[in-house]
Order: structure tokens, then sequence, then C-alpha cells
């Protein structure tokens, strides 16, 4: 089951609930991007699938977009850890993107940014990509195909996660 975390910046420090195995990754994802950014609220989504872990953080890209033109921009940035105890690779992805009308979009290829990274026990690949919409809002989910050492391949969620930006009409329901 995915779960979402807020993370915020004081100082130099980052908070957050950094509960079980993955903390220590989730710490070094937050140093990353106090690096990067002002103090911002972030939105993390983690989810665990055959001791692989899958953090999500998105963030709108104002200056890449238009929203008059109706163009919206995240960039996103994946971290999977390896919490196993046997060394996977990453071959594939499956994406299903949703804009804020319910348009669906399904995004498959091999590897992720151009590689089929491979993650020994405890090892982390980290990547960013982006996303477009012709809505000031949407949600992306998917999963990764994996293969453990013997080529036994499986499949690894990403948590669902929302891509909001402060174009997007809030309504409470």
């Amino acid at each position: 089951m995915a779960r979402f975390e807020s993370v915020r910046r004081r100082g130099s420090l980052c908070v957050g609930r950094h509960a079980g195995a993955g903390g220590m990754a989730k710490d070094r994802l937050c140093a990353m991007i106090w690096e990067s950014v002002s103090a911002t609220l972030f939105i993390m989504y983690t989810a665990v699938t055959h001791d692989i872990q899958v953090t999500v953080l998105p963030e709108f890209l104002e200056d890449r977009s238009e929203p008059e033109e109706g163009q919206f921009f995240w960039a996103y940035t994946i971290e999977i850890t390896n919490l196993g105890r046997a060394e996977v690779q990453l071959l594939a992805r499956h994406w299903i993107i949703t804009d804020g009308v319910g348009r669906v979009e399904t995004v498959k290829g091999l590897g992720v940014v151009g590689e089929q990274p491979v993650l020994n026990p405890g090892e982390t690949f980290r990547y960013t990509s982006g996303c477009p919409l012709r809505t000031p809002s949407g949600m992306m989910s998917g999963t990764y195909r994996m293969a453990d050492r013997n080529g036994r391949s499986f499949t690894v969620e990403i948590p669902a996660f929302s891509l909001d930006s402060p174009h997007a009409k809030r309504v409470l329901n």
C-alpha cells in the first residue's frame, strides 16, 4: 500500500515522518532537495513491493508552464531502493497518466531515463523526469518490471501521486 508524507524544511533540517528501513533513503532525498530549493511544503509518496521501495517527489514547474495556453509541467524525482538481499535490475516502466478531466495516457518503455539500473542490496537509484499536461492538475501511477539475477521478473508498484499546480481550481467534496 502506498503512503504519502509531508516534508518541510526548517533551517537546514529536513523534517518528515521517516518510518521503517526507508528512513535513511528519505534523509538522502531530503538533503538533495534542500540543496536546490527554498523552504516549501513537498508531498512524498512511497510504496514497497517485493522489498523494493519507490519514493516519488513531484514538483510543479511554473517556469516551464504556460497556464494561459493550457500547458502545465511537472518534474518528479524518483528514488528506488533495494531493501532485499538479492541483486535486481529495473527492465521496463509502465505509466498511467490521468489529467484533470480524466483523459488517460499510457506510456511504456525500456528502463528509465535511458538506463536499466542494477541495484545491489541496500543500493538506491535516483532520477528525475517530467510530465506535461493540458490541465492544471492530474495524477500518475504505474509499475516497474524488474528481474532478479536468475532472470525471474516481477512487478513493482510506483505509488499513485498527485500533480497539483497553483492554477488548479480547488473543490471540497
